[in-house]
């Protein structure tokens, strides 16, 4: 008989991490072209230009990490906890989107593609991590490590 564990607190946080990393990084991704719009345009004319793609990304930003929270948190089968997880997520990405602009004023461009590529990379992370506690028992996923619970 064979049961289908999954391991809820994986797949939250997971889902939970995946959301904010991927929304935080398409904020940050944002800020990196209206870097570079501040280095082409003068003054005059990147205050006409810089706040689009600011508040597109910022929009586009959190529209990714909900889709993302939500999408990672559907094997709970709960829909109360893939809303609650896909607004926790939206709210981490606009942490983590505000936070870019500490990395930006202390390292500049340099600081926000590093931290835009620390953000994929907990997304991507998160991701793996929600996909191995929805996994079943015997697939490798749910708590077991490599070799646990083989029989030879």
């Amino acid at each position: 008989m064979s049961e289908i564990r999954k391991d809820p607190l994986g797949i939250g946080l997971g889902a939970l991490a995946c959301g904010a990393g991927l929304g935080g990084t398409t904020i940050t991704v944002a800020q990196i072209l209206a870097k570079l719009l501040q280095g082409r345009l003068d003054s005059a004319r990147y205050r006409e230009a810089a706040a689009d793609p600011l508040l597109a990304g910022l929009f586009a930003g959190v529209v990714v990490a909900a889709l993302f929270g939500g999408r990672r948190s559907l094997p709970l089968h709960n829909l109360w906890q893939s809303g609650v997880i896909s607004v926790l997520a939206a709210v981490g990405a606009l942490l983590v989107g505000f936070l870019a602009a500490v990395a930006d004023r202390f390292l500049g461009l340099l600081g926000l593609v590093v931290w835009g590529g620390l953000g994929l990379a907990v997304g991507v992370t998160g991701s793996r991590w929600a996909i191995a506690g929805a996994r079943e028992a015997g697939e490798g996923g749910a708590g077991k490590g490599e070799g646990e619970g083989e029989e030879s």
